[in-house]
């Protein structure tokens, strides 16, 4: 019965030796092996024997880590006292470093970002640390990149989730900030007064022009218009003068033809002279001027008076003699 519980008792510890020599190493760890208490080696991912009580393994995570820096009042370059809280997030690439190198790594990066976040803000304004985070953040991760390269550790970013002002800045930043969007508005309504007013100028001085393009147009048309209907009358009026004049023309060729046909003498001339002569007179007119030949007419007004006497003579004559008989 004892060489049976014996061997129990030796299968049993040959069995948690064996299975404390198993170790299984995941995709994303790292593990470090130690041989009576020296460093052995770094092995990767997948199952690991080691001997068992002689060698040890830890197991590294290699994934990337964040670390919250807990919020802590920094003073600017202006003197306002904020609160500032961050984030950092880092990553291993040397896990023997990461072991060896740094004995609390989460408290000291904690503290190295609450002291260089310190020294960054303490250099900048008020508004610059508002409105700067990207430097902020970028200065930041250069200081603690450089300063935990020695641990083995790369800080991928560092971001800083606030930025709180005591109250009675925040009040005044406030103030400030409703008075520029106030400046603001009144700016921009300026503006847009003066554009609608340019807009309006601009429209009336087009309307303008293009009333006064009109304008000339229709003068232009018109003058036009005008000629064209001068041109028409006086057309129509040279045409109807020759067509009168070819008539006169043609009456006079048809009235010369009939005197000459008809021989008049110098005494019906003369008396058709005089019958003219009587119906000038007879007008309004106080002057007239008679356009002819002087010595002739007195010469037909001659023949015509002697031609009277000559009837006179005449009458008297055969008056006599009829008182004779």
């Amino acid at each position: 019965m004892a060489p049976l519980i014996a061997l129990l008792v030796i299968a049993f510890v040959v069995f948690v030796l064996a299975a404390a020599g198993i170790k299984i190493v995941r995709p994303y760890q790292q593990g470090i092996i130690e041989q009576l208490g020296k460093y052995k080696m770094t092995t990767g991912p997948g199952l690991k024997l080691i001997v068992p009580i002689i060698q040890s393994m830890t197991r590294v995570d290699m994934r990337e880590q964040v670390v919250d820096v807990p919020p802590q009042e920094v003073i600017t370059k202006d003197n306002v006292t904020v609160t500032v809280d961050a984030v950092i997030y880092y990553e291993p690439t040397d896990a023997q470093r990461l072991v060896y190198n740094v004995a609390n790594f989460i408290l000291a990066v904690t503290k190295l970002a609450q002291t260089n976040l310190r020294n960054v803000i303490g250099d900048m304004t008020l508004d610059n640390a508002l409105t700067s985070r990207d430097n902020v953040n970028t200065s930041l991760r250069q200081v603690l990149d450089d300063a935990t390269d020695k641990w083995g550790v790369r800080v991928v970013r560092v971001e800083i989730q606030r930025i709180d002002p005591p109250t009675d800045v925040m009040d005044a930043m406030h103030e400030q900030m409703k008075a520029e969007r106030t400046r603001r508005a009144v700016v921009l309504e300026a503006d847009g007064s003066r554009e609608a007013a340019i807009a309006i100028a601009e429209g009336e001085k087009q309307a303008a022009i293009l009333s006064a393009e009109g304008v000339k147009q229709e003068a232009i048309l018109t003058a036009e218009g005008e000629a064209e209907a001068i041109r028409a009358v006086a057309t129509a009026d040279r045409f109807r003068f020759e067509t009168v004049a070819e008539g006169e023309a043609e009456a006079i060729r048809s009235v010369y033809k009939a005197i000459h046909d008809g021989d008049p003498s110098p005494d019906l001339i003369a008396i058709k002279y005089l019958e003219a002569l009587g119906t000038i007179a007879d007008g309004q007119a106080t002057k007239i001027f008679i356009p002819a030949e002087m010595g002739a007419t007195m010469g037909s007004i001659g023949a015509i008076a002697e031609l009277f006497k000559a009837d006179d003579s005449n009458d008297g004559t055969e008056t006599e003699k009829e008182e004779v008989e």
